[in-house]
């Protein structure tokens, strides 16, 4: 295993991405069409993440996307650095401190906090995780533990 993915310090980055108005309406079409798994698209009643009009009598500028795609992303970056079974392995708590806008840029980011022995043979590799945008501002942050 490469030894800079569990070198205290070492950070990781993905391309910066728009955050999409059609990646934001997956997710909210997502639970009711699996909740009905009829092998149609279902949606549900206007929320915040899909209707603009709801959104602004909420009082936000416009919809707003679903905190589980940044931390889907954050664990896509985990997968990406430490290998697809790290979803079996591994720890991912997030906090969505600022919303996500239409079309804003976001770049997910992880760094290494330390490495320390869990057992078994393993090492438990902690990391800060967050999203920021591309002003730095963070979006979406927490920790990882991955066991390598």
């Amino acid at each position: 295993m490469n030894a800079e993915i569990s070198k205290p310090g070492s950070e990781f980055a993905l391309a910066p991405r728009p955050m999409t108005r059609e990646r934001m309406r997956w997710y909210v079409d997502a639970q009711p069409t699996i909740a009905a798994d009829d092998g149609r698209i279902h949606t549900q009643e206007p929320t915040i993440h899909d209707d603009d009009d709801y959104a602004r009598r909420q009082g936000l500028p416009g919809i707003i996307a679903d905190g589980m795609i940044s931390t889907n992303w954050i664990l896509g970056l985990l997968i990406d650095v430490y290998g697809e079974g790290v979803a079996g392995r591994c720890r991912l708590r997030t906090k969505y401190v600022a919303p996500i806008y239409e079309d804003q840029t976001v770049i997910t980011r992880a760094r290494v906090v330390d490495v320390a022995p869990a057992g078994d043979g393993l090492r438990a590799c902690r990391l800060d995780v967050w999203c920021e945008d591309d002003t730095g501002t963070k979006l979406t942050v927490g920790e990882a533990t991955v066991y390598l």
